[in-house]
C-alpha cells in the first residue's frame, strides 16, 4: 500500500512539474510571416493601471471600458514598468526609442550640462533635440511609412520629413498659446506664498496673471450696474482683452455678479455670470513676433460679491506655427473645432479655489472629446500608416487637488463617502480614453497594430519636502524672496548646494554661479558626503525618512540607467507619498504638510505598482486573449512593434521583442 501511495505521489509531482514547464513563457524568437503594415499607438500621459485601485482590466471585463475589453480579447495585455525618475520626458523617450536614458539621453525634463548656467535648463527634455538616438517615428519613416504625431512629447522641433507633427508638448518650437487665469492684484498677497508656481514649469510664461482692478470708464454696450462698476485689462499674446464687472442686483448692497468681455475698443460683446464657458471667438494673436489667426473662449471661474474675479481665457492649442505642415492646423480647426489638448497645465493652476474643480473637469471632458474627434479626422483625411497620439489629461486629473486625495487611503483627506464620487469621475476620464481607442479601432484595417500604453502611473502625494530650505538652513543655499511676488531670487555665486527638478542635487564648494562645472577633489567629496548625510537625516514628525537613497553621479548608470553628463552631483530617490520640491521660501520649513496637489510620480521607485501603466496590443501575429504573467519594461514595447511590422530593430535599442505575445 505504501509503495502505491509513493508511486501516486511521484506521478502527481511529475505531472505538476510538466505542467509548470508548459506554463513557462515561450521566449524562442519567432518568424513573422505576414508583418503588420500599419500601427496606431495611443500613449495617454499618467494612465495608472494596476490590480488594487486603478483596475483597468477589471473595469474592462465589467463592460465599463468596451474598447479595451475588445483589445484584451483580440490581443495581449499586462502591465509595464517605467524608467526612473518616473516622469513624462524620460519615459516617452524610453517607450519611443526602446532604450534607457543612459542611451537616449533624456534623463529629465529640465536638464543641466557642464558649461551652462544652472539658473535655467540647458537641455529641454521635452524637445526632440534632447534625444541622442532616433525615435520609432524616424525608424518607420525611413522604412517608407507615412507618420502622423499628435501631442507627443519629444516630437518637436519636427523630425519627420514627410509626415504630420501636431503640437508636440513643450518642445520650444512654434507658438504655444497656453490658457491663462486672471485675478486682481489684491489676490497676490494670498497667492505669493506659491512663489514661481504661477509660471510654466516654474520658469516660463505666467499661467496665472495678477492685474489691476480699477473703476470702469469708456465702455459701450454693457449692462446697467447697481454698484460702481470695475474694469481690468487681461493681456494675452499681444491682445488686450477687457472685462467690465457689474452688479445686476438691485438689493442696495455691493453684490457684483456679471462680467462683460470686450476687445481693444471696450465694446461689450459677451456678458457672463459665474459658471459656464462661452463659445469660441476669433482673435488674432502674436507670439514671438509671429501674428496668426486663432480662437479664444472665456470662463468666469469665480466672481465674489466685492468684485474680486477669477477669469480663465482658453486659446485654441494649435496654429500654423506649431503644426507641420502648417496647413494642417487650419484643416483640423475647421474640421473638428479649436483644439483643447489637455486640462490645466504644469504646475497646475486650477487647484486654488473650490470653483476650479468644475472648470478642470469641463476642460478634461472637452479635451477627450476633441481627441476622439481628432482620431477619426486624422485617420480619414490623412490616412497615415503610423499614428501616435497622446493627451496629458489623465496625468493632470490624477495629480490635481480634487480626486486622488479622496481615494488614497494614505492621505489624511481620504474619505470613503467622497471616494466613490471621486472614482466615478476618474472612471469617466478613463472611459474618454477608451472612446478614443474606439475611434482608432473603427478606422483600422486588418493589417493594423493597435497599442495602448502610458509613460507612468501616479502615486498619492501626502507631503512635499523643500530641500532648498534645508540647504538654506545649513548655509549652503542663498536666496531672498521678491517682496512683491514671493518669487525666489537665488544668489548662485554664494550657493554651494541646490536641488533642481526632478531628482538632482548640485554641489560645488566654490559656488554654483556662472557656467556650471562639476566639482572634484577632497573639498568637493567632503561636501557631497555632508549633503547626502543631511538629506538622509531629514525626518517627518512620525520619524519617517523621505530619502530612499542618494546616488553619486558617477554611479547613476549602474543604479538608474541614467547618463552621467545630464544629472546632478547626487541623484535622489524619494519614499512614496513624499515629493522633492524645489521652491524655497522665507519660512525655511522643510515639510509642506498639506500640498494642494494630491498625486505625483517624480523620483519615485518605478517598480512600485502605483507607477505601472497598461500595455495592450492587438493586431496581426499577436496572441489573442493572452495575459502577460509579469510586468514588462517600457523599453520592450518599441522593438516588439518593429518586429511585428517586419522592420529592422536599430542597434542602440536595449529592449528585446516580447516573443511570448507573438503567435496566431
Amino acid at each position: 500500500m505504501k509503495k502505491i501511495i509513493l508511486l501516486l505521489v511521484i506521478l502527481a509531482l511529475g505531472f505538476f512539474l510538466v505542467s509548470q514547464k508548459n506554463k513557462k513563457e515561450d521566449l524562442t524568437p519567432k518568424v513573422i510571416q505576414k508583418p503588420a503594415t500599419k500601427v496606431y499607438w495611443f500613449i495617454p500621459d499618467g494612465m495608472r493601471s494596476e490590480d488594487e485601485l486603478f483596475t483597468v482590466y477589471k473595469w474592462a471585463q465589467e463592460g465599463k471600458l468596451p474598447n479595451i475589453k475588445k483589445m484584451m480579447d483580440e490581443g495581449s495585455y499586462g502591465y509595464s514598468i517605467p524608467d526612473f525618475p518616473s516622469h513624462t520626458p524620460t519615459n516617452f523617450a524610453a517607450l519611443l526609442t526602446g532604450a534607457h536614458a543612459v542611451v537616449n539621453g533624456v534623463a529629465d525634463g529640465p536638464m543641466h550640462i557642464e558649461g551652462k548656467p544652472l539658473d535655467k535648463p540647458s537641455v529641454a527634455g521635452f524637445a526632440s533635440t534632447a534625444k541622442k538616438v532616433s525615435p520609432i517615428w524616424k525608424v518607420l519613416e525611413d522604412a517608407g511609412k507615412k507618420v502622423a504625431l499628435l501631442s507627443i512629447p519629444g516630437s518637436t522641433p519636427p523630425e519627420l520629413e514627410r509626415g504630420i507633427t501636431i503640437r508636440g508638448r513643450w518642445g520650444n518650437w512654434g507658438a504655444d498659446t497656453h490658457a491663462i487665469v486672471y485675478e486682481p492684484k489684491e489676490m497676490l498677497e494670498k497667492r505669493k506664498s506659491q512663489g514661481r508656481a504661477y509660471r510654466l514649469f516654474f520658469l516660463g510664461q505666467p499661467l496665472t496673471s495678477f492685474v489691476d482692478k480699477t473703476e470702469a470708464s469708456g465702455w459701450d454696450k454693457v449692462p446697467d450696474s447697481h454698484s460702481s462698476p470695475y474694469e481690468a485689462t487681461l493681456t494675452a499674446y499681444g491682445v488686450p482683452f477687457h472685462i467690465y464687472i457689474s452688479d445686476s442686483t438691485n438689493d442696495k448692497k455691493e453684490n457684483y455678479d456679471t462680467v462683460t468681455f470686450g476687445m481693444q475698443d471696450k465694446q461689450g460683446f459677451l456678458s457672463a455670470k459665474q459658471g459656464g464657458w462661452s463659445k469660441w471667438y476669433p482673435v488674432k494673436l502674436t507670439v514671438a513676433e509671429k501674428p496668426f489667426d486663432s480662437q479664444v473662449r472665456f470662463k468666469v471661474i469665480k466672481l465674489q460679491p466685492n468684485g474680486v474675479f477669477r477669469v480663465r481665457l482658453y486659446f485654441n492649442n494649435i496654429n500654423e506655427y506649431i503644426v507641420d505642415p502648417p496647413e494642417v492646423a487650419g484643416e483640423l480647426t475647421k474640421g473638428i473645432g479649436p483644439m483643447v489638448d489637455f486640462a490645466d497645465n504644469w504646475p497646475p493652476q486650477l487647484i486654488y479655489e473650490p470653483e476650479d474643480k468644475a472648470t478642470f473637469f469641463e476642460e478634461a471632458m472637452d479635451s477627450l472629446s476633441w481627441h476622439q474627434k481628432a482620431t477619426d479626422f486624422i485617420f480619414k483625411k490623412y490616412k497615415p500608416d503610423v499614428f501616435i497620439q497622446d493627451t496629458y489629461t489623465p496625468n493632470q486629473m490624477l495629480e490635481s487637488r480634487w480626486w486622488h486625495r479622496y481615494i488614497d487611503k494614505g492621505n489624511k483627506d481620504y474619505d470613503p463617502k467622497k471616494a466613490d464620487a471621486a472614482m466615478a469621475d476618474i472612471l469617466k476620464m478613463y472611459q474618454g480614453l477608451d472612446a478614443i481607442l474606439g475611434k482608432a479601432i473603427e478606422n483600422a484595417d486588418p493589417n493594423t497594430l493597435i497599442i495602448l500604453s502610458s509613460d507612468h502611473g501616479i502615486a498619492g502625494l501626502h507631503k512635499q519636502v523643500k530641500l532648498n530650505n534645508l540647504f538654506a538652513k545649513k548655509g549652503w543655499f542663498k536666496f531672498k524672496s521678491d517682496p512683491a511676488t514671493g518669487e525666489p531670487i537665488i544668489d548662485w555665486d554664494n550657493t554651494k548646494v541646490a536641488y533642481l527638478k526632478m531628482a538632482y542635487v548640485y554641489v560645488n564648494p566654490n559656488g554654483l554661479g556662472g557656467d556650471w562645472k562639476r566639482g572634484s577633489g577632497p573639498e568637493y567629496e567632503k561636501l557631497r558626503k555632508e549633503v547626502a548625510q543631511a538629506i538622509a537625516e531629514v525626518k517627518d514628525t512620525d520619524g519617517t525618512k523621505p530619502l530612499v537613497r542618494a546616488v553619486n553621479w558617477e554611479d547613476a548608470p549602474k543604479f538608474f540607467e541614467l547618463p552621467t553628463d545630464r544629472v546632478g552631483d547626487l541623484v535622489l530617490e524619494v519614499k512614496k507619498g513624499y515629493q522633492w520640491f524645489e521652491e524655497p521660501d522665507e519660512s525655511l520649513k522643510i515639510f509642506v504638510d498639506d500640498p494642494l496637489s494630491s498625486g505625483y510620480k517624480q523620483a519615485n521607485d518605478p517598480n512600485d505598482p502605483d507607477m505601472w501603466t497598461p500595455f495592450v496590443i492587438m493586431g496581426p501575429n499577436v496572441k489573442k486573449g493572452y495575459k502577460l504573467p509579469k510586468p514588462i519594461h517600457h523599453i520592450e514595447q518599441m522593438p516588439t512593434i518593429l518586429k511585428l511590422m517586419g522592420v529592422k530593430i536599430p542597434s542602440y535599442v536595449q529592449g528585446k521583442p516580447l516573443e511570448q505575445i507573438i503567435g496566431d
